[in-house]
């Protein structure tokens, strides 16, 4: 298990060909290239022993090339994150810049939106547990940035991820359901969702969670696919469901505003800019295009 080989572990970091992904309060580092974005991943030697002293490092993995991933996590208030580059949005270098994540996930490749994902959810992780939770004391990053341990009662705190389901809800007529949480941007709406709660089935998330934001009862709940969701800690898992009935009564605490849309309708809204769908590359974009046919556009 190469997490734990300290040997191989500092040859890997020594390698000119490692590149880190450097990630800061869930945005990344990233360069702008032409019309889009690329990852800035840089060597080790590219990382201050000032940021290093102030920071976890991850072992990723490697890709098939044969090329080491770590991800650096250093803390916003240390100044420097990067090559000149600090926490302030404003500030960069050769086209240097942290960008949200969910900015990222529709314009970087698969492979590498999925590692900046990966780097993203460690850093939450890690900022979020720098204290044991059984007894208080400062843990220690161990296992190559997977695991945390409390020297005081050593305990081992390992990365949790929390289950949400979103879905895919038609009717007999194959309207689609869409709904606007709470702290949505104006005018966004998106497939409803929801957190798996303690002793329920994902099956029973999805018509639980439809009942109490949208009073909308469902049958046929289809498990569909997943992807990570990293804010700050969560797996989307989505399923496709048959409404019973249609009548529509939103919670009005997380749900605001939710409605049934037709294709047509649904063009219409996004083609007028009154209608705001789910950002490019999310989960909840695709299963808005699985039951479009195609991606909506303005």
């Amino acid at each position: 298990m190469r997490r734990t080989d300290d040997a191989w572990l500092a040859r890997a970091w020594d390698d000119p060909g490692t590149r880190i992904v450097v990630v800061a309060d869930g945005r990344v580092l990233v360069r702008d290239a032409g019309d889009g974005v690329e990852p800035a991943w840089a060597a080790p030697s590219a990382v201050s022993a000032g940021v290093r002293d102030h920071t976890f490092l991850t072992f990723l993995g490697a890709d098939g090339a044969g090329v080491r991933y770590f991800a650096t996590g250093p803390d916003c208030d240390t100044g420097a994150v990067f090559e000149g580059v600090s926490c302030r949005p404003s500030d960069g270098a050769s086209g240097l810049r942290l960008a949200p994540l969910l900015d990222l996930i529709g314009e970087l490749p698969a492979d590498r939106a999925e590692l900046a994902a990966y780097a993203v959810a460690l850093d939450n992780w890690h900022r979020a547990n720098r204290h044991c939770g059984r007894c208080g004391a400062a843990t220690a990053v161990v296992s190559a940035g997977h695991m945390r341990r409390c020297p005081s009662c050593r305990t081992d705190h390992r990365p949790r991820t929390d289950p949400a389901v979103i879905m895919l809800v038609t009717d007999e007529r194959d309207r689609v359901l869409l709904a606007r949480r709470a702290r949505a941007p104006y005018g966004r709406m998106s497939p409803p969702a929801g957190f798996v709660e303690p002793g329920e089935t994902l099956e029973q998330a999805v018509v639980r969670e439809l009942m109490e934001e949208v009073g909308v009862p469902v049958t046929d709940v289809t498990y569909l696919t997943s992807q990570p969701w990293p804010f700050p800690a969560g797996l989307m898992l989505a399923f496709a469901a048959r409404a019973v009935r249609t009548d529509v009564t939103v919670d009005e605490d997380e749900i605001v505003a939710a409605r049934w849309f037709t294709r047509e309708e649904l063009g219409a809204h996004v083609a007028t800019d009154t209608l705001i769908l789910p950002p490019p590359g999310s989960v909840a974009a695709h299963l808005v295009e699985r039951w479009y046919g195609s991606p909506p556009t303005s």
